[in-house]
């Protein structure tokens, strides 16, 4: 049992009560979706992403995360022709173009412990005032949690742990998001709660029962700089804060030429410098579609850190909508 007790409070119980009880992702700014459903649709793009993330590359058993996720907004452009009392035709949109829809898939893997799942969001938006819009979303999310044990685990290898079903096979766990998300041409703030039901995992007898997830707060933010007609200074923050307080922050600043070249640095607490870069590029085949690559890369400032050869983070995203309009959207509401 020692063995056992040493496999989960070094991988386990540090997955569930550290910051890493969720993924960490170097490039939120470019795909908020993964941390904020509000954030669904609400830029007006139709938005298709995958990213890959592998922590402390060279670690055996570090944290690798993947993910693949759409959005999309059902924007206001047909309308339908009736006739009133007095015999005229008016013209009624078919939708409000206020619902944003959105969705993807990961695989979490932490050490021994990995998550596959799913997530399915409803967002809705309206306006506070001209060009400042609010953003709610709800998400429904449920994944297969499984701890990846075998008999080399173990001293013994007659320990009934290794009988155990729910230990072999996982479980599933469902649960659901939050989000509010407010955005501006000239900045944005977005505030949510992940794991709102606290699903839990049961696993092995009744000593070993039940490990709590815990809620995890977001909060981030962005202001944009203008410099000319392609020039963008854009700082941005981001805290994370479970249940447990031990809170995270990341403190950047991105440099942004024609809204198609990219690169920032930014630091997250307790010690980590974090070095990002990307371009966007027009496909000219297909109508309004761009395509994104993103790269970071991540230094921590501990002993681990000369131990591996840093955290590396890709993601490539298409988008489709016109780049040049992209605040024009609000007027069709």
């Amino acid at each position: 049992m020692k063995k056992l007790l040493y496999i989960f409070i070094l991988i386990l119980i540090d997955q569930m009560l550290l910051s890493q009880q969720l993924p960490i992702y170097s490039q939120y700014l470019y795909n908020k979706f993964l941390i904020n459903p509000a954030t669904a649709g609400a830029d007006g793009y139709t938005s298709l992403n995958i990213t890959a993330r592998q922590q402390w590359l060279g670690y055996a058993e570090a944290p690798r995360t993947f993910s693949a996720s759409g959005q999309a907004r059902i924007l206001k452009r047909e309308y339908l022709i009736r006739e009133n009392i007095f015999n005229k035709n008016i013209y009624r949109p078919k939708t409000d173009g206020k619902v944003g829809l959105g969705g993807y898939v990961f695989s979490d893997e932490n050490g021994r412990v990995q998550k596959t799942g799913f997530q399915f969001t409803y967002s809705y938006h309206f306006w506070l005032q001209y060009k400042t819009q609010l953003s709610l979303g709800i998400a429904l999310t449920g994944y297969h949690f499984k701890v990846n044990v075998n008999s080399g685990s173990f001293e013994d290898p007659n320990e009934p742990w290794l009988d155990d079903y729910n230990l072999r096979k996982g479980i599933f766990v469902p649960d659901a998001d939050f989000g509010a998300y407010i955005l501006n041409p000239n900045y944005d703030v977005g505030f949510s709660v992940a794991q709102l039901f606290g699903g839990a995992a049961r696993i092995g007898g009744s000593a070993y029962s039940k490990y709590k997830m815990y809620r995890q707060y977001n909060l981030f933010g962005s202001y944009s700089l203008y410099y000319g007609n392609k020039a963008e200074l854009k700082p941005s923050v981001l805290i994370t804060m479970s249940e447990q307080l031990n809170p995270l922050a990341d403190l950047g600043v991105t440099f942004i030429y024609d809204k198609k070249l990219w690169a920032g640095l930014s630091f997250r607490t307790p010690g980590a410098a974090i070095a990002n870069c990307g371009a966007a590029f027009d496909i000219n085949k297909i109508k309004m579609m761009s395509l994104y690559i993103g790269y970071s890369v991540d230094f921590t400032m501990n002993k681990i850190q000369q131990q591996t050869y840093g955290t590396h983070e890709l993601t490539i995203a298409m988008k489709f909508g016109a780049t040049s309009k992209r605040f024009r959207w609000l007027d069709r509401f």
